[in-house]
């Protein structure tokens, strides 16, 4: 017994070291689980969550403010956030039907206005907003689960779509886009509001389906298999991410089974017209990813901690094993109001070199 207790709490006191020197972390005043995190700069940056809870720093994280509640929102799960200064911000959350909203302040959190509610609440299938993304200050994506669409097949049923709602005036007024064609069950996660990226105009949506579609500037919608975990509703790529038009990396796996580390992670170096396998996965399921452009590096979180790779996702290096949701670094939020600064990580000197430049 004296033995076992000696190792156990010698694990413990390891795992909080190895926390604390990743994830320095914060005093958010908040029990709310987090899944919206919006870095803007070196002083602001925005996080939200379950209970129509927004929160804002104004100074690198220090010191976190409890927003006002959006109307009607004390309910609402934002998973999705969108900022561009101390001021302005957006809040999208994510629920079936009209739970699905997006709300805007231009007043640093002081009072919000309700913009868009999901337009198709009160159908057979009432949708459900999975994340909120914009490319620049005026062009904006909302991508949900799907609805039914306009189109019907040779038997006469109507055709199921990805919904993507479109925005070019900053999120002010928003129309439907090119909507995507799914495969039976096929949808996206609102796990991290990182499902979709974008890069110099080409957008990336990875899928439940394991399936990453890409679609360059004014074209259609391709779809690319990827190996990460699939065959449930629990499974699928969670998130994906581009450090160029070129490099991403695509990570998922079961979130129902967080420790499983097979088909957790993938990378590509084409644009992401073929994906391969990481040849030394995260530890578990991850539901975010990001790329750390001064460690040169990339960073993934999830359930079961985090991990960090120095040569474009091929090989993974196990970092901590905290509770995380999303990342928009330097910070990473998740449940219970959590909220961490990227502190330290390891020397890789050695292994820049497998980072293409």
């Amino acid at each position: 017994m004296r033995t076992t207790f000696t190792l156990t709490s010698t694990f413990f006191l390891m795992a909080a070291v190895c926390v604390a020197q990743t994830w320095q972390l914060q005093q958010s005043g908040t029990n709310a689980g987090l899944r919206g995190i919006h870095t803007v700069n070196g002083d602001v940056v925005w996080a939200s969550g379950t209970d129509g809870t927004v929160l804002r720093s104004i100074d690198d994280g220090k010191q976190w403010q409890r927003c006002a509640t959006p109307p009607d929102a004390g309910k609402l799960d934002f998973r999705g956030l969108w900022a561009w200064d101390a001021q302005t911000a957006l809040a999208l959350s994510s629920g079936p039907g009209d739970l699905s909203r997006l709300y805007r302040t231009t007043d640093g959190c002081a009072t919000w206005k309700l913009l868009f509610t999901n337009p198709d609440a009160g159908k057979k299938l009432a949708g459900f907003w999975d994340g909120l993304l914009f490319a620049n200050r005026q062009d904006g994506f909302i991508y949900g689960d799907p609805v039914v669409g306009a189109t019907r097949n040779q038997s006469g049923a109507q055709e199921l779509t990805l919904p993507l709602q479109v925005s070019h005036d900053g999120g002010s007024t928003w129309r439907p886009g090119k909507t995507v064609q799914p495969l039976p069950g096929e949808s996206a996660f609102a796990a991290s509001n990182s499902a979709m990226t974008t890069n110099q105009g080409w957008i990336w949506l990875g899928t439940s389906k394991a399936r990453v579609l890409r679609r360059k500037p004014g074209g259609n919608w391709q779809a690319a298999d990827t190996p990460l975990a699939s065959g449930n509703d629990s499974s699928g790529v969670f998130s994906v991410a581009f450090r160029d038009p070129q490099h991403g990396v695509a990570v998922g796996g079961d979130y129902a089974r967080p420790k499983v580390t097979s088909g957790t992670a993938a990378f590509t170096s084409d644009g992401g017209a073929h994906w391969r396998a990481a040849r030394t996965p995260p530890h578990g399921y991850r539901s975010a990813v990001a790329w750390d452009a001064l460690d040169r590096a990339w960073i993934t979180a999830g359930s079961n901690g985090t991990d960090i790779s120095y040569d474009d996702g091929e090989t993974w290096q196990w970092l901590d094993s905290g509770n995380w949701n999303a990342l928009s670094l330097p910070f990473v939020v998740g449940p219970h109001g959590q909220i961490g600064k990227l502190g330290t990580v390891p020397a890789h000197s050695a292994a820049t070199a497998g980072v293409s430049r």
